[in-house]
């Protein structure tokens, strides 16, 4: 502490990310990256972009990332998105940290489940957003009655939830927004190519709801940095008044190059997303073979536990043997490992280990 710090910062408690260790030979299942490299596509823009000399880097980026968004609008079209619906953002966190200024502060509480995203909670203590956490039922699912049931004014959850990887089906997403016109709600759609339908196909109809997707997790680029928000022009509008009042250009060229030809290779997407479900779907029947309880997952991370393990010792023996899982210790989830879907031969590694300590 030092006392040149404001008021503010003496009462944050930051976020944590997960860890990125520099060990060799290691199994790295804790910060759900996509074990499969990104587009040729996107890697070949980024180069296109930077060129020879790399003479554009002198230049700003263009400061709406207008490419990006078009491309974003293209990949939806058929649910009738234009660019006027898009924002684009230094990371889906980025985009976030807007929405809870521009949206989600309000008289009436913000309401998230009490076991997600803990930045979420990190937002209301440095934006000053008053909230409300409502409990998930006992298999760890949202339950929208519970929200209906309580004057709030927005809602923000995951979906899939995280890290629990449980997905609410888009009728109770509906039914959500129906009920609640008055609320802003955000889904927060990170890992929604794994296995959901994104709510972008309610858009249309709801004036209220904003989506939330990362380049970060289906698209293989974390390094990269791009994030991007689908909504009514009028909610996206907001997000812009606050992001040009903070950092008008948070997309640099070769992000934006990048994301753009990411965007628009479907065959690449679509591929590398189905070998991770095809072996998310080995890991979860290895697990349960070896004991434990697995949640249903539609993330490209499983969450589960042994009925008579420990999990903080289960975890640490893991890293003994180069494997590392993320472990949260939390009230509800205390006993949970959260494992990120690897490559095949980065599963079967995993679960030989968890054979090797559990024996």
């Amino acid at each position: 502490m030092s006392r040149y710090w404001s008021s503010l910062v003496h009462t944050l408690t930051p976020y944590v990310p997960g860890e990125q260790p520099r060990l060799p030979n290691l199994v790295k299942l804790n910060t759900n990256e996509n074990p499969y490299p990104p587009s040729p596509r996107a890697v070949a823009a980024i180069r296109d972009e930077l060129g020879e000399s790399g003479e554009t880097l002198r230049l700003y980026p263009d400061p709406s990332g207008e490419r990006l968004k078009e491309a974003v609008a293209a990949r939806y079209a058929a649910h009738g998105i234009t660019p006027r619906q898009v924002f684009v953002g230094n990371g889906s966190d980025e985009v976030l940290a807007h929405a809870f200024m521009a949206l989600l502060k309000h008289d009436a509480p913000l309401l998230f489940p009490d076991i997600t995203y803990s930045f979420y909670p990190v937002y209301c203590g440095l934006y000053g957003v008053a909230h409300r956490t409502v409990p998930l039922d006992e298999r760890f699912a949202i339950r929208v009655d519970d929200y209906l049931a309580q004057d709030c004014g927005a809602v923000i959850f995951p979906n899939p939830n995280a890290p629990t990887g449980c997905l609410l089906p888009l009728a109770e997403i509906e039914r959500l927004l129906a009920g609640k016109p008055e609320a802003v709600v955000v889904i927060d759609e990170a890992y929604i190519d794994f296995g959901g339908d994104s709510a972008v196909a309610l858009v249309a109809r709801h004036p209220n709801l904003l989506v939330v997707h990362t380049l970060s997790k289906s698209r293989s680029l974390a390094g990269l940095r791009v994030g991007y928000a689908i909504g009514d022009a009028a909610l996206i509008e907001a997000l812009e008044r606050v992001k040009n009042s903070f950092n008008s250009y948070p997309l640099d060229r070769l992000a934006i190059a990048g994301a753009v030809a990411a965007m628009a290779d479907g065959a690449h997407f679509d591929a590398t997303r189905q070998a991770v479900m095809r072996s998310r779907d080995t890991l979860t029947a290895g697990l349960a073979a070896l004991g434990l309880e697995v949640l249903p997952s539609a993330a490209n991370f499983i969450f589960a536990r042994h009925p008579a393990r420990d999990a903080a010792t289960l975890a640490a023996a893991l890293r003994e043997r180069g494997i590392i899982v993320r472990h949260f210790r939390l009230p509800r989830i205390d006993q949970f490992l959260r494992i990120t879907v690897g490559t095949d031969a980065q599963c079967a590694t995993l679960l030989a280990a968890l054979g090797e300590i559990l024996q």
